[in-house]
């Protein structure tokens, strides 16, 4: 049975919508700068990817003000039957923040099941849902799940939602691991330097192809096959190899029953960390046999989104297909030497009835691979 797209919304420091999105990545723009939501005095860097208007340790959390954003539009048209999977790694991480710093509030409330709770309402679903928190793999392990249900006949209908906030807690972590560059992140660069963190929250709707033919809803793509891995390296640090990559790569491909060839783009992970960049064109050398395919990383330009960033990129990466573009890496200046003929800076047109791979990878070596048609 075919897993297929139906719906999908989502808000990052581009704007709200698929459209402004696209157009702020194909426009080559970062929305990386400098901000004052918290004082960033003591950290590694002083700019990360936000979304303007939120209001930080307020009335409600930062995730929860994104997403309000996408089900009051959407609201109506996500089944109350639907299954519901919440892909985060943090959620509600600020309200344990806000009674810290401010004495205010429970922080027992920043629960991830209680964020579970507010997302079932907000959608209008009656499941419970559940939870997967892997790290920066999360969301594409969560579509892989529901992909998953759907083909095996255990649900026809799944909404996938995900969310992750640039607070003061988050930020404070990746500057301890040294992880972040001093300025906007430039995957695929021989210069990068680290990641630069963004925020976002996203939904997809994912349906079986008859369940979405009989309820004459418009099908975006089809999520055709998934793989996971994991490297069993280290608590942070990718596989230098990029072994466990390329099998939840090989993974994906043999699910979604096709050929290597069949791949026309990949949307990497690339967050700008030189080990990550460095391991994921290991693992497509291994997996493409070296045979190059077009590589982008949306990272340069809305910063990387943490539990969100798979579900971003697979809205993204449905619009290239539809639109057959490949979109550029933006802040890509000068190559790396290892990703040449993979990476590019500008966008480039997509020949033939080609498929999207999405690769992202998690802290504890998690790895996630999914096939996009």
């Amino acid at each position: 049975m075919r897993s297929v797209v139906v719906l999908c919304d989502m808000i990052t420091a581009y704007g709200h919508g698929v459209d402004t999105c696209w157009k702020g990545v194909l426009a080559g723009k970062t929305a990386i700068e400098t901000f004052d939501r918290f004082s960033t005095d003591a950290f590694q860097s002083d700019c990360a990817a936000t979304i303007k208007g939120l209001k930080y340790l307020g009335k409600e959390s930062l995730v929860i003000q994104m997403l309000r954003v996408l089900f009051d539009k959407s609201h109506a048209s996500i089944p109350k039957d639907s299954k519901l999977i919440l892909a985060t790694t943090k959620g509600e991480i600020d309200i344990l923040e806000k009674k810290l710093l401010k004495g205010t509030g429970d922080a027992s409330k920043c629960n991830l099941n209680n964020l579970l709770v507010k997302v079932s309402r907000l959608a209008g679903v009656k499941d419970s849902g559940i939870i997967i928190s892997a790290a920066c793999a999360s969301s594409a392990s969560a579509v892989a799940r529901a992909a998953s249900m759907v083909r095996n006949g255990y649900s026809d209908c799944v909404l996938v939602a995900a969310c992750d906030s640039v607070t003061e807690f988050v930020f404070s972590g990746f500057s301890s691991l040294m992880a972040l560059d001093k300025f906007p992140a430039r995957p695929f660069d021989k210069n990068r330097n680290g990641l630069s963190l963004g925020e976002a929250a996203a939904f997809v709707l994912i349906m079986s192809e008859s369940r979405a033919k009989k309820e004459k809803r418009k099908i975006l793509g089809e999520v055709e096959g998934w793989g996971l891995s994991d490297d069993a390296n280290h608590m942070t640090g990718p596989s230098r190899t990029g072994g466990g990559l390329a099998l939840a790569i090989k993974k994906a491909v043999k699910t979604a029953g096709m050929s290597e060839s069949s791949v026309g783009f990949i949307s990497a992970h690339g967050t700008g960390t030189v080990y990550n960049d460095a391991m994921e064109i290991k693992a497509f050398n291994s997996a493409f046999k070296g045979k190059n395919r077009p590589v982008y990383s949306l990272k340069g330009g809305l910063g990387h989104t943490m539990g969100a960033a798979g579900l971003v990129e697979l809205i993204v990466a449905l619009r290239a297909l539809k639109e057959k573009v490949i979109p550029p890496t933006v802040n890509l200046k000068n190559v790396d030497n290892s990703a040449r003929g993979w990476a590019f800076r500008r966008q480039r047109a997509l020949r033939g009835n080609k498929k999207a791979l999405i690769t992202n990878a998690g802290f504890s070596g998690i790895n996630a691979a999914l096939v996009l048609a």
